[in-house]
């Protein structure tokens, strides 16, 4: 079965590194697709980016669904080291070194839904 791709705020996570499940485009992803979040749901998540040229180069990764009590939202846990561009097929991580794409990325290269 294929995961459900949803929209996330990857700036929007929280103290343990997880993706808050909460922004508007990530619910209106989950009510398209009809998807009811559910502890240990994998989901297929991408975010708005750009590559050098200004083109659209969504940025993907899979992530795992818990609900966080403390932040009393859904959030999906994910590997940071293995963000990639949509461009980049199924490979490696987004810049290759294993780093986080947000510390690497030139602020203007990123784009908010």
């Amino acid at each position: 079965m294929v995961e459900p791709k949803v929209y996330a705020d990857f700036h929007n996570a929280d103290s343990h590194g997880r993706l808050r499940l909460n922004c508007i485009g990530t619910l209106e992803d989950l009510s398209q697709h009809q998807v009811e979040l559910r502890e240990g749901l994998l989901l297929s998540l991408y975010a708005d980016d750009l590559d050098s040229e200004g083109q659209l180069d969504e940025l993907l990764v899979q992530g795992v669904v818990s609900f966080s009590e403390e932040e009393h939202c859904w959030v999906a846990a994910i590997d940071w080291a293995a963000i990639r561009h949509a461009s980049d097929g199924q490979g490696s991580p987004t810049n290759g070194s294993g780093q986080s794409f947000l510390s690497s990325r030139p602020e203007g290269h990123r784009t908010k839904r």
